[in-house]
C-alpha cells in the first residue's frame, strides 16, 4: 500500500498539510491492515510522532539533564544510611566543597596605604586654615591669610587680666581641692580657707555650692594667677565675699534677712489625697510624711472620705534674696465639716507625731524584718547541718545576700557581732523584758549602744555561720526565753502629761494661727535693701514702695 493512500487516525490527520516537511509520518509495518468487501481499510491503527521545533527539542534536552542529575544525588542527607556508599560519596563532596572553600580563603595581611602627599608649607598652611577647632582654646576658624615677612613675632603672647571662672564643689570632695582645680596658688588656698573656716566650719558647706571666682594677672611667666576676687552662697541666710585689698585677701560676711514663717497648705481630698496636695503646691516629701503620719494614725480607707478636708504645716525659709527652702511637716491634720477630726504635730527630739490629747503616733503588727517569704517556722525541726531533730528556736526568712534587715520595733542594740553558730548577728532590747535577734548577717550597720527605729536598717542578709544558703534567721526573747515571733505584736504609743503636755497644747495652738499661703508671698525690702535709684523720678517710686 502507497503511504500516501493511509488514511490517518488521530487529530494529527488534520495536521499534515500544515507540516510537510516538519512532520514524520510511521506507517504500517509487516502487519498491512485489513479490507473489506467494499475495499476500505478496517484496521486504520497509525502511531504518529511529531518532531517539535527548535525550543521543543531544548526542553527535552533539558529534562533529560535533569533527570540524570538527579539520579546521581550529588548531596545526599548525610544522617540517614550512614556508613553506606551513598552516604560516604556525600561525604566526600563535603569535605571537596570545604577544601575549595579553604583554598579560596582570603589574604589577612595588611592592605598596602597610598603613601602620604608631599605638601609644602603653603599648602601647609591652607589647610590649617580650613581646619574646624574650639574656638574656646584660642584656635582659629575658616579661611584667612597667611603671614607675610612683613608680619615681626612677639617675643610672648599677651595674657588676659582676669579670668573668670565658676568652679562647683563636688560630693565628696574638700574645699582645699575645689580651689587647686580652680587654678588658685598653694597660699591663696591656705588664706582663704583660714578667712572661710572663721566664718563658718568648711564641712557644712553643702556639696553643689557654685562658686564665682576672678584670677587676676600674673606677676611672672609661669607664675600661677593670683585670686582677686571670691564670692558664693555658704548658707541659706549667709553669703561670703572675698577680695583682694592692698595686696592681701579680706572677707565680708553679706547677712541676708531670712523669714522662716511655716507654709500652711489647705484644700479638699478628693479622689486622690496624693493628686490634691500636690496640685495645692505641696511638695512631694511632704506629702508622703502627711500621708505617713495620718496613716498611722486613723484607717485612710475607711475614716478619710472626699469631701474631708486636709490641712498641712511645714516648715519654711524665705530669703530676702528671693529664695525658698521648704523642710519637714511639722502638722498634719484632717477636718470635716469645718471640725477638726485629727491633729497630729511633731514634737520632741526623737520627732514623733503626736495626736492633740497628747497621746503619740499608734503603731500595731509585726513589721516582717525583710521582704521574703517564711521558709522555717518555729518548732522542732531536722537541722539542714547538724542532721537530727532539735529545736528552732526562731523563723527563717528566705531572701537574696545583701537584702536589708530591718528592725521591727524601736529598741536598743545590745551586742553586734559574731555570735557562734549565728553568725554575724545583731539584738536589739525593745524594754518590757522582751528583745530580738537577727542572725547569719553578711554585715551589720549598727553597733552596741546605739537607739534603733521601728523600719531602720540594721543589717543585710548573708550565709555567715551554721547556714546552707543566704536567709535571715529571726529570734524573739521574753525574759531571756525563746518564743514564736508569729505569736507576737507590737503596739508602740508615747504619752504627754504634765508640763511637757502643756507646752505641747501652746505650741500646737501657735501653729494653726498660720494664715494658709502666707509664707508664698515676697517679703517687703527694708531701707537698708532697697537700692538706691540713679535718676530723681525713680526716688519718688522707691520712696512710696517703702512706705
Amino acid at each position: 500500500m502507497d503511504v500516501a493512500d493511509t488514511n490517518l487516525v488521530g487529530p494529527e490527520a488534520g495536521a499534515c498539510d500544515a507540516h510537510d516537511d516538519a512532520d514524520l509520518f510511521s506507517y504500517f509495518g509487516d502487519n498491512a491492515p485489513e479490507t473489506g468487501d467494499a475495499g476500505t481499510a478496517v484496521s486504520t491503527k497509525v502511531s504518529l510522532t511529531r518532531a517539535g521545533t527548535w525550543r521543543d527539542r531544548y526542553d527535552e534536552w533539558k529534562h533529560s539533564v535533569e533527570d540524570r542529575l538527579a539520579a546521581i544525588d550529588l548531596a545526599p542527607d548525610l544522617a540517614s544510611n550512614i556508613g553506606s556508599r551513598r552516604w560516604f560519596r556525600g561525604f566526600g563532596t563535603m569535605v571537596g566543597l570545604a577544601a575549595v572553600a579553604l583554598a579560596f580563603w582570603p589574604d589577612m595581611s595588611p592592605l598596602e596605604a597610598r603613601p602620604a602627599m608631599k605638601i609644602d608649607a603653603a599648602a601647609h598652611d591652607e589647610l590649617r586654615s580650613q581646619m574646624i577647632m574650639p574656638l574656646a582654646l584660642g584656635a582659629d576658624s575658616g579661611r584667612r591669610m597667611s603671614p607675610t615677612p612683613e608680619v615681626i613675632p612677639l617675643t610672648s603672647a599677651p595674657e588676659r587680666p582676669q579670668i573668670e571662672l565658676v568652679s562647683t564643689l563636688a560630693e565628696g570632695d574638700s574645699f582645699q581641692s575645689m580651689l587647686r582645680r580652680a587654678g588658685l596658688s598653694s597660699s591663696d588656698v591656705s588664706r582663704v580657707s583660714e578667712l572661710v573656716s572663721g566664718a563658718m566650719p568648711l564641712s557644712e558647706i553643702d556639696a553643689g555650692t557654685q562658686m564665682d571666682i576672678i584670677l587676676g594677672r600674673r606677676e611672672a611667666d609661669g607664675a600661677p594667677r593670683p585670686l582677686d576676687e571670691l564670692s558664693f552662697r555658704a548658707r541659706f541666710d549667709l553669703e561670703l565675699a572675698i577680695t583682694r585689698e592692698s595686696g592681701a585677701l579680706a572677707l565680708e560676711r553679706n547677712i541676708i534677712r531670712v523669714d522662716e514663717t511655716p507654709l500652711r497648705i489647705r484644700g479638699t481630698v478628693g479622689d486622690s489625697l496624693y493628686r490634691s496636695m500636690r496640685a495645692a503646691g505641696a511638695p512631694a516629701s511632704a506629702v508622703q510624711d502627711y500621708i505617713k503620719a495620718i496613716d498611722e494614725q486613723i484607717d485612710m480607707d475607711r475614716e478619710v472620705r472626699s469631701t474631708d478636708e486636709f490641712d498641712m504645716i511645714i516648715s519654711y525659709r524665705r530669703a530676702a534674696t528671693g529664695e525658698r527652702q521648704a523642710g519637714k511637716l511639722l502638722y498634719a491634720g484632717v477636718d470635716r465639716g469645718g471640725t477638726s477630726k485629727t491633729q497630729l504635730m511633731r514634737w520632741g527630739e526623737d520627732g514623733r507625731f503626736y495626736e492633740a490629747s497628747g497621746v503619740g503616733e499608734q503603731r500595731g503588727g509585726l513589721v516582717a524584718p525583710v521582704p521574703g517569704p517564711i521558709s522555717s517556722r518555729f518548732g522542732m525541726r531536722r537541722h539542714p547541718i547538724l542532721g537530727y531533730r532539735r529545736m528552732h528556736s526562731g523563723m527563717d526568712f528566705r531572701a537574696r545576700h545583701g537584702t536589708p534587715i530591718v528592725a521591727v520595733t524601736d529598741g536598743r542594740v545590745t551586742s553586734a557581732g559574731r555570735a557562734g553558730g549565728c553568725g554575724n548577728a545583731v539584738k536589739l532590747d525593745h524594754g518590757g523584758n522582751l528583745s530580738t535577734r537577727y542572725c547569719h548577717m553578711s554585715r551589720m550597720s549598727v553597733s552596741r549602744g546605739q537607739n534603733v527605729r521601728r523600719g531602720q536598717v540594721i543589717g543585710y542578709v548573708g550565709s555567715t555561720g551554721l547556714s546552707t544558703g543566704p536567709h535571715l534567721h529571726y529570734e524573739m526573747y521574753r525574759g531571756g526565753r525563746a518564743i514564736n515571733p508569729a505569736s507576737v505584736k507590737f503596739v508602740t504609743r508615747a504619752q504627754l502629761s504634765g508640763e511637757e503636755l502643756k507646752k505641747f497644747r501652746a505650741a500646737l495652738g501657735r501653729l494653726k494661727t498660720v494664715e494658709p499661703g502666707l509664707a508664698l508671698k515676697d517679703l517687703t525690702p527694708t531701707s537698708e535693701e532697697v537700692e538706691a535709684p540713679l535718676r530723681e523720678i525713680e526716688k519718688l517710686d522707691s520712696v512710696k514702695e517703702v512706705e
